[in-house]
């Protein structure tokens, strides 16, 4: 997916596997973990994994920091091009 590979580029510095791209794209969505956690057919604890493991390579606090770095680098409208 075109979308996620140029989010992959983008964040190459940070890391972010491609499964971390998926559940960045949830996050910015509002979903819950469990919700991420539904639409990537895994469990909530790893969805919770997951998004931890975003905020430590993003070096923020929270998933609406996370999810406000990836608005401000103009990654949501590439999620909404999908």
């Amino acid at each position: 997916n075109k979308i996620f590979v140029m989010l992959k580029i983008y964040l190459e510095d940070r890391m972010l596997t491609e499964r971390e791209l998926h559940v960045l794209y949830y996050m910015a969505k509002g979903y819950s973990n469990e919700e991420i956690g539904k639409a990537l057919f895994i469990s909530k604890h790893t969805a919770k994994s997951h998004v931890s493991a975003i905020i430590k390579k993003m070096n923020v606090k929270t998933r609406a920091q996370a999810t406000y770095v990836a608005a401000k680098k103009d990654l949501l409208l590439q999620f909404e091009g999908n």
